[in-house]
């Protein structure tokens, strides 16, 4: 009867893993939830501002410096 214990244990160890994967897997699949919602409502941290854009149109040449100077006199405001 005793010697049946053994096996048991091994049972016991695979549920305590399954159960740590399952709760890793919610814990991830919130903390990915939670990072969708926060880039689709546009507070990511890596959007430009008008005035970076203006900068950037200005480095590339696409602007004169008359035109760059009078934008960003604008977004100034």
């Amino acid at each position: 009867m005793l010697h049946n214990a053994g096996d048991f244990g091994w049972g016991m160890g695979i549920g305590w893993v399954l159960m740590l994967l399952f709760w890793g897997l919610i814990i991830l699949g919130f903390v990915a939830l939670v990072k969708w919602l926060r880039s689709s409502s546009g507070r990511e941290t890596g959007q430009k501002t008008a005035l970076d854009i203006l900068d950037d149109r200005y480095a590339r040449g696409e602007i004169d410096s008359e035109e760059y100077q009078r934008k960003k006199v604008d977004l100034n405001r």
